[in-house]
Parts: structure tokens; C-alpha cells; sequence
């Protein structure tokens, strides 16, 4: 379990650099491919072609997350059509939890665990520029509760039905169906 979360980790690490420099950096593969680079072409491809769960793992800094999706049974969902829209909780988020709230929810991974971890996904690929224009607004999660947007110049937070805010540090990961933001801590989806 440990190393599927250290692979999707790797993989959403992969795509939030290639995302960096998304559009750009395929126009720079074409040449640098007739230039004897292929290889670093075809990585490139495979990275644009990886769906959520393979980003995440690449990422390398969402092992918590992959070993949570894998435990709750969620990674062929997220491997699936979409397009989904997963604002991803790091390593250090999982961390900052109270002392031993990773375990009780790995425990029983059909109940809390998944009722969290479908709070993070939302239908549809909502990009940052889609989501600079929700301010104020609740989002309605795979799970079925919301939280709410809100967005200050370039700073974007969510607030969780506990009430709590968490800072988006990263968005616009895109994967084969849908995109990543990342974020600092986790969302709850109850007081």
C-alpha cells in the first residue's frame, strides 16, 4: 500500500512540474524530439497521458493520499473517465492531523475515510481560472456536502463544512481525466 502512495505521490510531483510550464514545454518537446532528445519526449507524453492517480503518485509528495485512495477503493474511480477536479491534500497535511487520525481512518477505510476523501474530488475539470470566478461560492463534492471558495487576488482558500480554511499552494496539475490543485491541509466534511 505504501508504494502505491509512493507512486502516485511521484506521479502528481511529475505533473505539477510539467504543469509549471504546461503548453510550453510540449512545444519545446517537438523539436528537442528531432534534436535526438526522444526519450525526454516521450516521458513528457506519458506524463500529459497519466490519469489523477498515476500524476499523484509521480508526484512523489502524496503518499498519504495514494495509500488512502487505495484503502477506501477509490483508485479505479479516480482512474476513470471524469473528468474530475481533486484538490489534493500533501503529506505534510495528512501529517498535521491529530496523532493517529491517518490509522483510525485506514481502520475503517468504507466510512470516514471515504467520506473525506470524496469531499476533495469535484466533478468536472475546473481549472484556477474557472475557480478565480467562484468566490464566495459553495462547490458541491463527490461526496455530497460543499465547501466554499474563496478567492483574494492571487490567493485562493477553501472552507470546509467544520469551518476550517485551507490554502490552494498549487493548481492546474492536469492529468488524462481531469486536474490537481494541491493543498495544505486537509478538508473535513462535518463540525
Amino acid at each position: 500500500m505504501r508504494r502505491t502512495l509512493s507512486v502516485v505521490a511521484a506521479i502528481t510531483l511529475s505533473l505539477g512540474l510539467a504543469a509549471c510550464g504546461s503548453d510550453d514545454s510540449t512545444d519545446e518537446a517537438t523539436p528537442a524530439e528531432t534534436s535526438s532528445s526522444a526519450p525526454a519526449t516521450t516521458e513528457a507524453t506519458e506524463e500529459a497521458a497519466a490519469d489523477i492517480v498515476d500524476t499523484a503518485v509521480a508526484a512523489g509528495d502524496f503518499t498519504t493520499l495514494a495509500a488512502a485512495l487505495e484503502a477506501a477503493g477509490l483508485v479505479e474511480t479516480l482512474k476513470g473517465d471524469g473528468p474530475f477536479t481533486v484538490f489534493a491534500p500533501t503529506d505534510d497535511a495528512f501529517a498535521a492531523l491529530p496523532e493517529g487520525t491517518v490509522d483510525t481512518l485506514l481502520e475503517d477505510p468504507q466510512g470516514d475515510l471515504t467520506d473525506i476523501l470524496t469531499y476533495h474530488v469535484v466533478s468536472g475539470k475546473v481549472m484556477a481560472a474557472d475557480v478565480a470566478g467562484l468566490d464566495g461560492q459553495e462547490v458541491e463534492t463527490l461526496q455530497g456536502a460543499t465547501f466554499t471558495v474563496n478567492v483574494d487576488g492571487d490567493n485562493v482558500t477553501l472552507t470546509d463544512a467544520a469551518g476550517n480554511t485551507v490554502n490552494v499552494t498549487q493548481t492546474d496539475i492536469e492529468a488524462s481525466n481531469g486536474v490537481i490543485h494541491v493543498i495544505d491541509a486537509v478538508l473535513m466534511p462535518t463540525g
